[in-house]
């Protein structure tokens, strides 16, 4: 069995879909981190089969909640003060999404202007639809590329 040490302080992300945890990594910036990350990839899960875990090792408001929560808003944050869990967070969709993806508008004036901030709104909760601000054009999941 797969045994990876306690933390003191920082947050564990759980009931990530399997196969997810290196793209959360690599978008929260992880990859560029000082601190320990411990990445858990299919580890049994009892209600969903399988799933992803994330450690981290570091100031718990490192983590950028909306970057998260657009990425899937199913995944549980506990939060870690002390080695032990102080807090759950369960995560909801940001009603504003600032410079976490680009816009697919070869005409859009964040794609001319490098120095905008490219900002996305959320237009319908229910289906996780989001469209770019300047030029409303809907956020696609194949355009995960694009995500900053």
């Amino acid at each position: 069995m797969l045994n990876v040490g306690k933390i003191e302080e920082g947050y564990v992300l759980d009931h990530i879909p399997a196969g997810k945890a290196m793209s959360i990594y690599h978008h929260l910036g992880l990859d560029r981190a000082e601190f320990p990350v411990a990445i858990i990839k299919n580890a049994r899960s009892e209600i969903m089969g399988k799933k992803d875990i994330l450690k981290a090792e570091c100031d718990p408001e490192t983590l950028n909640m909306d970057v998260l929560a657009f990425i899937d808003s199913n995944i549980t944050v506990n939060v870690i003060k002390n080695g032990e869990i102080i807090e759950k967070k369960h995560l909801e969709l940001p009603k504003e999404i600032v410079n976490v993806m680009r816009c697919s508008n070869p005409r859009c004036i964040s794609t001319a202007e490098s120095e905008l901030p490219h900002i996305f709104y959320l237009a319908d909760s229910a289906r996780q639809i989001y469209r770019c601000r300047y030029c409303d054009v809907k956020y696609e999941e194949k355009d995960s590329g694009r995500i900053m």
